[in-house]
C-alpha cells in the first residue's frame, strides 16, 4: 500500500526469533499524538505527546516486538535520525523525537533463545536501524515488521494497513501490528468482526455471518501461559492539518476501530495504543463536522487494517498458531495486497 507523501514506512525482522520492528519516518517534524487504552502498555516518550507539552512534533514513531526490551529499537532510530541531522533543536544540540510502543512476542522463540538481558537492547537497536534503512513510500502487510511474531487468541496475527479517501482529495491511512489477547473473527468461524467495513474483498469478501455462530459471544483468550502476551499497536496518519489537541481526539476515536475488529479489546492484558500523525499538507474545512468525519474514518479504516493483517499473515517454521488461511483455506485476494 502507498504511504502518505511526507512519510515513509520501514520494516525489519529476525526470522529466527520471530520478532520485528516497524518505523514511521516523517520527512519533516510532524504533529503527533497518542492515546493508550490498554492496561499493559510498553511505551516510550508518550507523555511528550500530550497537548500542552513543549514539543508538538515527532521525527518518527516506532512499533516493535519484544515487550519493554523492544523499546530499544527507538535508540537505533534516534541514531539514524541524528546521523541525518534530524531532531529538536536545544541550544547547540539536536535531539530526535521518537515515541515508541512495543508488543509482547517474547515467547515465540522458546526457552532456548531467550530475548533477555543485555543482548536484547542490541537486537532491537539494530532492527530499528535496519527499519530506517528499509523505509520507503510503500509498505507490505502480513508477517512483516512489528507484526512478524504477533498472534491473536487462536490465529497468527500480523501487520496490516488500509486507507480512506475523501471527496476533496484528503487521505487517511491506518497501520497496525495485531497481537491481541482476543479474537478478530466471529467465534471460530472464518468471518472477520470488521466485515461491515470491508472494501473490495480485501480480507476474503465473506461478509457478516448469518446467523451469527453460537460461539460469537464467547470469551476466547490466548492460553494462560501466553495470556499476557498481548497488545494492538497502531499509527493513523492523515494529510489534513490538525492541531495537537485534534490529533489527540483522532487517536481516541481510532481506538473504536480496535473494538470493532477485536473481541475483547482494551483489556487489562492488552497494551493497546494508537498514535496519530498529521502531515498538514491540506486544510481541514468545516470544523467540527470535518473532524467527526475524520474520526469515523479512523475507526473504520483501522478495523479494516486489523482484519487485513490477520488475513495476510503467512506461515513460518515453528509457528505456534495457524494462519487464517491455514485454518480456513483460500488464497489472498487481489484487493488484500
Amino acid at each position: 500500500m502507498n504511504v502518505l507523501p511526507g512519510l515513509r514506512v520501514g520494516h525489519a525482522a529476525d526470522a529466527l526469533l520471530k520478532t520485528g520492528v516497524t518505523v514511521f519516518l516523517a520527512d519533516a517534524p510532524t504533529v503527533a499524538a497518542v492515546h493508550v487504552s490498554g492496561g499493559a502498555p510498553a511505551t516510550r516518550e508518550t507523555d511528550l505527546l500530550r497537548p500542552g507539552n513543549l514539543v508538538e512534533r515527532a521525527d518518527a514513531i516506532v512499533l516493535s516486538g519484544g515487550s519493554a526490551f523492544g523499546l530499544a529499537a527507538a535508540d537505533g532510530v534516534m541514531a539514524w535520525l541524528a546521523e541525518h541531522g534530524r531532531g529538536f533543536q536545544v541550544g547547540a544540540f539536536r535531539v530526535p523525537i521518537v515515541p515508541a510502543a512495543a508488543l509482547f512476542d517474547l515467547a515465540n522463540h522458546g526457552d532456548e533463545l531467550p530475548i533477555t538481558g543485555g543482548a536484547a537492547a542490541a537486537i532491537y537497536r539494530s532492527l530499528g536501524l535496519a527499519a530506517c534503512e528499509a523505509a520507503g513510500s510503500e509498505t507490505a502487510i502480513g508477517s512483516v515488521g512489528a507484526g512478524t511474531g504477533a498472534t491473536t487468541a487462536d490465529l497468527k496475527g500480523g501487520f496490516g494497513a488500509a486507507e480512506a479517501a475523501f471527496d476533496d482529495g484528503g487521505r487517511l491511512t491506518a497501520f497496525v501490528a495485531v497481537n491481541p489477547v482476543g479474537r478478530v473473527t466471529f467465534g471460530a468461524s472464518p468471518h472477520f468482526r470488521a466485515a461491515a467495513f470491508e472494501e473490495s474483498a480485501e480480507f476474503g469478501g465473506l461478509g457478516l455471518p448469518a446467523p451469527l455462530p453460537a460461539d460469537s459471544r464467547e470469551l476466547a483468550l490466548k492460553q494462560p501461559s501466553a495470556a499476557r502476551a498481548s497488545t494492538t499497536l497502531a499509527v493513523v496518519a492523515t494529510d489534513y492539518a490538525l492541531t495537537r489537541a485534534e490529533a489527540k481526539r483522532l487517536a481516541i476515536a481510532a481506538h473504536d476501530g480496535i473494538a470493532l475488529a477485536v473481541f475483547p479489546a482494551h483489556t487489562l492484558l492488552d497494551g493497546d495504543a494508537v498514535f496519530t500523525l498529521s502531515t498538514g499538507a491540506r486544510p481541514l474545512g468545516d470544523r467540527p463536522r470535518g473532524l467527526v468525519a475524520l474520526s469515523a474514518a479512523a475507526a473504520s479504516t483501522l478495523a479494516r487494517a486489523i482484519a487485513r493483517a490477520v488475513y495476510a499473515a503467512e506461515a513460518a517454521p515453528g509457528d505456534r498458531m495457524p494462519t487464517w488461511r491455514d485454518r480456513h483455506g483460500g488464497r489472498m485476494s487481489p484487493g488484500s495486497r
